[in-house]
């Protein structure tokens, strides 16, 4: 079991309360983890660190923060193993996903460390002679990141890098499925350098997460807000900055589309679609959730991704598997409802279907329909509906038929006619030829409709973590009309 303390103002600290809460391993029962369960007072405490390490930090040139960026970045890939046992143990991920989870996370904190010197502004021409008008950027505050599990070194790091690199401080609120996961990267920081207060990290109990949210964002010092995690909670977050008048980043929930065209090269859309609906047994944001195939070529893609996925090995994530553990066994029991919804319904069960424990086969449902609970909602699992359609425009119409808009992917040998329908699918993110999964630290990463808003990535996240100002230089000796 991994003991833990929180990091306030550059220290291992306990809750103010001194309680602590327990993180079960998902595939064993056992503890995993023990973490302070802050309380308002560890947030007050956050709070104020962070508030009072910005005079300092903002102030810092783009260099300095450069270089305390670049050497997180390699800190943290160096402690690897150690991010693999914490991913492990919380969340019930493979030894893969753990791997790709921190160099992808260190190549976040690199990326951040290149946007130092992006922070620019913009000279404007002014109507008033002797005037020199600039819009210049300024970073915005203390800016608060609120991060997920199902990622969690890649979008606990994404929750805070940019911020830093735009010379702001940060709060980085732990999820409660994986609080050493999200300490280990404030940990991380603040071994290569940062001032004492610059990173914060705070955790909390699973029954605290509302009012510790609710204070952080509340604290009139917090200028900046941004989460990763479910539409349903997401649209929490957006109404409480809303009426504290403060900008939100958020990315949520996707049902992601693949469309297969008739004329798509099928071996290369059955690869596709193996990674993106099973990676991290399609616990992402990105994941395949609706794999849409023109009917005259659906029994051969069928028949060919069906012998794929139920070759796929499950089991221990401590093993030689593609799929591990979900993150709690109540996400396999959801899974089993998944199923037995769609086959009540009508559709055909033609890979998996089996559940040991809080391990799910990788699974795939043909002749899924509106109407049945795969079709409509996100699994945030590894049970897959595939949709067949009569043409293209039934497969766009079908692709736009959610209220979610974050990633997708078309399939076709004919690239212009694939970017003619990438252009009318409703997400932020299309792939032309490959999976829905995929990220860059560089990439404008976000979504629409109820995925969200914002974009984390390269210099669009400049835009999210700081401030725009007027600025002028004018002749104090000018004429004014009366």
């Amino acid at each position: 079991m991994f003991e833990l303390q929180q990091i306030i103002a550059g220290k291992s600290v306990p809750a103010v309360s001194g309680r602590t809460y327990d993180r079960v391993d998902p595939y064993t029962g056992k503890v995993a983890s023990r973490a302070p369960a802050s309380d308002l007072e560890d947030v007050k405490a956050a709070v104020a660190a962070a508030a009072a390490a910005y005079q300092a930090w903002s102030k810092t040139g783009p260099a300095e923060r450069r270089g305390l960026l670049l050497k997180a970045g390699d800190l943290l890939e160096s402690k690897a193993d150690e991010f693999g046992r914490l991913m492990i143990e919380e969340t019930g991920g493979t030894v893969p996903w753990a791997v790709f989870n921190t160099v992808l996370a260190a190549g976040i904190l690199r990326e951040a460390a290149s946007m130092t010197t992006q922070v620019q502004g913009e000279v404007i021409p002014s109507d008033k002679p002797g005037t020199l008008s600039m819009a210049v950027r300024q970073p915005a505050g203390v800016c608060l990141g609120i991060a997920p599990w199902n990622a969690p070194v890649i979008l606990g790091t994404r929750a805070i890098a940019m911020a830093l690199a735009c010379g702001n401080t940060v709060i980085l609120k732990a999820s409660e499925a994986c609080p050493g996961v999200h300490l280990l990267i404030g940990k991380c920081l603040v071994e290569a350098g940062l001032p004492d207060g610059v990173v914060n990290v705070i955790t909390n109990a699973p029954e605290d997460a509302a009012k510790v949210v609710e204070a952080l964002i509340a604290a009139p010092e917090v200028r900046r807000v941004n989460f990763t995690g479910s539409t349903k909670v997401g649209r929490i977050i957006g109404e409480l900055c809303g009426r504290h008048l403060k900008p939100a980043l958020l990315e949520l929930g996707g049902k992601a589309p693949m469309i297969v065209l008739d004329d798509a090269d099928i071996d290369a859309a059955v690869n596709g679609a193996i990674f993106g609906a099973f990676a991290n047994m399609g616990q992402i944001c990105m994941s395949t959730e609706r794999i849409i195939v023109d009917e005259k070529i659906a029994d051969e893609f069928v028949a060919k991704l069906a012998a794929r996925a139920s070759k796929l090995p499950a089991g221990d994530p401590r093993g030689h598997v593609v799929l591990g553990s979900l993150v709690t066994p109540e996400a396999a029991t959801k899974m089993e409802e998944f199923i037995a919804d769609a086959v009540g319904k009508g559709a055909k069960l033609v890979a998996g279907g089996n559940r040991t424990g809080s391990v799910v086969d990788a699974t795939l449902l043909d002749h899924v329909k509106p109407g049945m609970r795969s079709f409509e909602e996100e699994s945030f699992g590894p049970v897959k509906p595939i949709v067949r359609v009569q043409d293209e425009a039934e497969a766009i119409r079908i692709a736009n038929e959610t209220e979610y808009g974050l990633s997708s992917s078309v399939y076709s040998r004919d690239v212009q006619r694939a970017m003619e329908v990438a252009t009318q699918i409703q997400t932020g993110i299309c792939h032309i030829n490959g999976p829905t999964v995929h990220d860059e630290a560089q990439m404008p990463f976000g979504g629409v409709k109820n995925s969200g808003y914002g974009r984390f990535g390269g210099k669009a996240a400049i835009n999210e973590f700081t401030d725009v100002r007027w600025i002028t230089i004018e002749d104090p000796h000018q004429h004014y009309p009366f």
